[in-house]
């Protein structure tokens, strides 16, 4: 009779502790996925500056500027607001640039 329980205490520490192993094996898939993310999120996708969502490039007048496909904001590199400006003699944007001196 002492066998059975023995053997039955056995057989219950293994199992906990069969538990236990896989709660940290899962511990850790999830750990490596959320760096992993994280790590994606940081290589060579631009986020938004305001909401820190991701830039998609879009094509404006052949232009290829940056928007955010959270806020929807339009965000430019250097010299595009110029070749923006450039294509147009009469619109309010043009007027706003030459005013303060480009």
């Amino acid at each position: 009779m002492t066998d059975v329980w023995e053997e039955r205490k056995k057989g219950l520490e293994e199992e906990y502790f069969h538990r236990k192993e896989q709660e940290a094996l899962e511990k850790a898939r999830q750990r490596l996925a959320a760096e992993e993310l994280e790590r994606q999120r940081a290589g060579s996708v631009l986020r938004c500056p305001k909401c820190d969502a991701r830039l998609e490039e879009v094509s404006f007048q052949e232009i290829q500027v940056d928007r955010c496909t959270g806020c929807q904001g339009v965000w430019l590199d250097p010299g595009e607001l110029e070749r923006v400006t450039a294509r147009e003699t009469q619109g309010w944007l043009t007027h706003v640039w030459r005013r303060f001196g480009r």
